[in-house]
């Protein structure tokens, strides 16, 4: 037997989590049995614990997009018992059961073996959110971003994506703007190694210029909508946007297309869910070295699988700062 949160739907339609004792026989099929020492919450694991079940599709389900332990048993040649493991995206905790429990069974494709210097805690304090962060970075660096170029912009910076991209940011060398609408997360973002924060509002007002004044040498954006907008308007030359989320709507408000062609912005789309194995190993691995770990202790908040309903609640509301770090055995 071992301990979940199950997500269950009755009669009438209505969601409920809480945390229950399932028998391993339980589990869904793959080759990897997972014993999990540690999880975290994403933005999706809110939708799918909350009213409604969000993205899950059927029940009962256990939620949890990422997870990271030791393999228990292996029917692939790549994984052997004992082996320290990351599992993030893969519709994990969404169409298959994840991470909000004591032991997973997956399929071995999804998983990457943890590099030296990362343990199960410091991947799961990392999880989706940092992964995507650096995959972000990558992408801005493939595009030509070099420290010295001018501000890199970061915006929802006090949130898990934008957290981990300020410190990596940081940490290379480059001058970060922090985007944040709660002016008492400045010190948590200077801490970080933010050079500016820049208030929310700065950047939401709709404007019809086609231009602005050139501001931005790189961006990673995990707002979308309005911000976008004005945040396109406002990259220098060659510069480059990662978009990674859509918390302000998916339409690009008072976007138009005059920064592509007279400025040769390119706008980079980061999806961590389908990513190649390949870009997974490589993203895991500049994490090991690009992270500074000291950094990434002041972004973690415990927690334990009962806190999950309520936490999932205050991550759709954006009053989550950081990384929440599930220990689903405490």
């Amino acid at each position: 037997m071992f301990r979940a949160l199950v997500v269950e739907k009755d009669a009438e339609g209505r969601t409920s989590a809480a945390v229950r004792d399932l028998d391993e026989a339980q589990l869904p099929e793959g080759e990897i049995t997972v014993a999990v020492d540690y999880s975290t919450l994403n933005y999706k694991d809110g939708l799918c614990i909350g009213p409604g079940g969000g993205l899950v599709r059927s029940y009962p389900h256990v939620p949890g997009i990422d997870l990271a332990g030791t393999v228990e048993t292996s029917e692939d040649d790549r994984y052997g018992p004992g082996d320290r493991v990351v599992l993030t995206g893969w519709r994990v905790g969404e169409t298959h059961w994840g991470g909000y429990a004591q032991k997973a069974r997956v399929k071995a494709d999804w998983l990457v073996a943890l590099p030296e210097g990362l343990s199960t805690r410091t991947a799961m304090a990392v999880g989706t959110a940092g992964l995507t962060a650096m995959l972000s970075v990558m992408a801005l660096e493939d595009h030509g971003l070099e420290p010295g170029q001018g501000p890199v912009l970061v915006t929802g910076a006090a949130g898990g994506v934008g957290s981990v991209a300020t410190a990596i940011l940081s940490h290379l060398g480059y001058e970060v703007a922090a985007v944040t609408g709660r002016p008492e997360a400045a010190d948590y973002l200077r801490g970080l190694g933010a050079n500016e924060i820049v208030p929310r509002e700065e950047l939401t007002e709709i404007t019809r210029k086609p231009l602005e004044s050139e501001r931005w040498a790189g961006c990673v954006d995990a707002v979308g909508g309005a911000m976008l907008g004005r945040v396109l308007k406002q990259m220098k030359y060659g510069g480059s946007v990662a978009a990674v989320g859509l918390a302000g709507g998916a339409a690009i408000e008072g976007a138009l297309i005059t920064p592509f062609i007279l400025r040769g912005v390119n706008l980079l789309g980061i999806d961590s869910v389908m990513r190649p194995h390949a870009d997974r190993v490589r993203a895991w691995n500049r994490i090991a070295t690009d992270l500074p770990l000291e950094k990434l202790e002041s972004m973690i908040q415990p927690a334990v699988l009962s806190d999950l309903p309520k936490l999932g609640a205050e991550i759709l509301k954006g009053h989550v700062r950081g990384r929440i770090l599930v220990d689903p055995n405490a």
